[in-house]
């Protein structure tokens, strides 16, 4: 094997990113070495990409990004036994201790220990990634490889919209990017009322009716709140999934959700957010979830089950496909919002 390979570089902590010779990384013994066959961009892609406030305090750097992927195992560490040769995989991106009270209560997810693939530590936006054999996900030879890339965000979307009772319930989903609109196949593949899609750009607003949306809402003129409570007879959201991770979203969020509601915050602020907390969560009796990431590895179970078995159908979310070359296009278009999943596809 050649001892270098090309990747997509956070070298410098401002904008922008660099497609250079890197080294291939190192396989240690409880490791696995995969050849990547394909890779997704995600929200947090952008974050690193533009270097906003939070990817500015969390992101390490140089480092290559990237952490949704699907691709074949080129080689395994010597003490590995659950992974060969071969195989058609991708990977839990939450790297964890296992020894901590989180870990060993069945919350690895918010394990305060983790490292992060393709934030903390390098990912996959390159030919070649080394993930633990432990975070190994194992594909359906049936699943398209294009497809398998999406498991991790898929995962996002599946723990916020399971965190809670979905069942006949109304549902908001404000903010149809990528994971919002996962959300919209997942609840009502789960049997969910009425999904109120929200969201400001017409382009994702009707790929939302694609994946299953019951009532589109054009929030541009900040008017959510409003026609959500008149769609529900004045008693709001029994469900309120906020992707979007903008303030004023959020703070509207809280105000849209009806007494005794469940809201579930998946979307990542990048500043402070101010709310009335007393007349908004605690009056109103609310149970606020904050979700991130997958739980490990219930999540991945959820999932695979609702892929396999045709629940829910990813292929309309992908719009774009290009190569890590042309890095540039592919994010100048994802920061457009007029594109659903990008994704690159790897020699």
């Amino acid at each position: 094997m050649t001892r270098t390979m090309m990747g997509l570089v956070k070298q410098d902590r401002v904008s922008g990113a660099v497609y250079k010779e890197v080294p291939v990384p190192t396989c240690g013994p409880h490791d696995v070495l995969v050849r990547v066959k394909t890779s997704s961009i995600c929200g947090t892609d952008v974050h690193i990409y533009k270097w906003d406030e939070w990817a500015a305090r969390t992101v390490v750097t140089p480092n290559v990004f990237g952490h949704e992927f699907a691709g074949i195992v080129e080689a395994i560490g010597e003490e590995v036994t659950n992974v060969k040769v071969g195989d058609y995989v991708s990977a839990e991106g939450h790297v964890v201790c296992g020894t901590c009270k989180a870990c060993r209560t069945g919350n690895a997810h918010v394990c305060p220990n983790t490292k992060s693939f393709g934030i903390t530590i390098p990912g996959c936006f390159a030919t070649y990634a080394v993930v633990k054999a432990s975070n190994i996900i194992h594909n359906d030879p049936k699943l398209p490889i294009e497809i398998a890339c999406l498991q991790d965000p898929l995962g996002n979307a599946v723990q916020t919209v399971l965190s809670g009772d979905i069942v006949g319930k109304s549902v908001a989903v404000i903010g149809c990017g990528p994971i919002g609109l996962m959300a919209i196949a997942v609840a009502k593949a789960c049997g969910s009322g009425t999904v109120y899609a929200i969201d400001i750009n017409p382009y994702r607003l009707a790929m939302a009716k694609t994946m299953g949306a019951d009532v589109l809402i054009d929030n541009s003129d900040n008017s959510m709140v409003q026609q959500l409570k008149a769609l529900t007879q004045g008693e709001g959201i029994e469900v309120v999934l906020e992707m979007s991770g903008h303030p004023g979203a959020i703070r509207d969020g809280f105000k849209a959700a009806a007494n005794a509601a469940r809201v579930s915050l998946l979307g990542i602020p990048t500043r402070e957010v101010s709310f009335d907390l007393a007349e908004d969560i605690i009056f109103k009796g609310l149970r606020v979830e904050g979700i991130t990431g997958r739980r490990m590895y219930d999540t991945w179970y959820q999932l695979k089950g609702l892929l396999e078995n045709g629940r829910i159908d990813l292929s309309p979310l992908i719009t774009h496909q290009f190569t890590l070359d042309q890095y540039e296009e592919a994010f100048d278009l994802m920061a457009s919002g007029n594109c659903g999943k990008i994704v690159f596809m790897h020699d």
